[in-house]
């Protein structure tokens, strides 16, 4: 099990904090973004960890090296900002075939459960385990997506960026995956208004091939850096 951890991206929304600094080295509580994942990835147990760069990568290499706290890093270069599932293919060298647990650069959360997300995966043999959480403010969701699922957690819909959520299950970017999941990229469609392919539709394409596909609970409290607001985001 490899962790993939994406951390190519600007963020444009930022403004002036990430002309000059790639927006998962900005800092919150004292601590680089990226660090949150990396911390996630190691107490998970994975064996390796690859980090997808692209705007200002030699910031985020030249800071953490090619160990992070004991654990291999290895680093993939986005040469165009494409998008999640774009960066996940250029990651597939990388992976080798392995199954990879996702987590995405430039988040926070709280009570995170990763080590047991991926006991779930393998316990149940899902093709993806989709971590997700329960939240009162229904409009947090529209920033990520929804899904529906049965009594048993297995998946039948994801919704990219809903305005009206069905629910208050909001998805994030931590999800583990079987490394076939990569077969599935050229059979996502791409967003008609934001040009590049999306998780939830990757992982929509797999479920729509009979992949099984499961939610999981993954922490208490989430935020994705894309905003100066965020930067803030109180999640005590």
């Amino acid at each position: 099990m490899k962790a993939l951890i994406l951390a190519g991206g600007r963020g444009k929304r930022l403004g002036d904090l990430s002309e000059n600094s790639n927006k998962c080295m900005l800092k919150v509580n004292g601590r680089h973004v990226i660090e949150f994942s990396l911390d996630h990835a190691v107490s998970a147990g994975v064996d390796e960890v690859v980090v997808v760069v692209g705007y200002r990568a030699e910031e985020i290499i030249n800071h953490f090296g090619i160990a992070y706290k004991g654990k291999k890093l290895k680093y993939v270069i986005q040469t165009e900002q494409r998008g999640l599932v774009h960066a996940i293919e250029c990651a597939a060298g990388a992976l080798a075939g392995d199954d990879f647990m996702l987590l995405l650069g430039d988040e926070i959360m709280k009570a995170p459960r990763h080590r047991e997300m991926i006991e779930y995966f393998k316990k149940t043999g899902a093709f993806t385990v989709c971590g997700i959480l329960k939240v009162q403010d229904r409009s947090l969701i529209s920033k990520t997506y929804t899904l529906v699922k049965d009594d048993k957690d297995v998946i039948s819909r994801l919704v990219e960026k809903p305005r009206n959520p069905l629910n208050d299950l909001m998805g994030t970017g931590d999800c583990v995956f079987r490394n076939a999941i990569l077969k599935y990229i050229e059979f996502t469609p791409i967003h008609h208004e934001r040009n590049e392919k999306e998780l939830p539709d990757l992982i929509q394409s797999a479920i729509d091939a009979g992949e099984t596909v499961r939610a999981f609970m993954i922490c208490e409290k989430y935020a994705n850096i894309n905003s100066v607001e965020d930067i803030s985001h109180d999640l005590a």
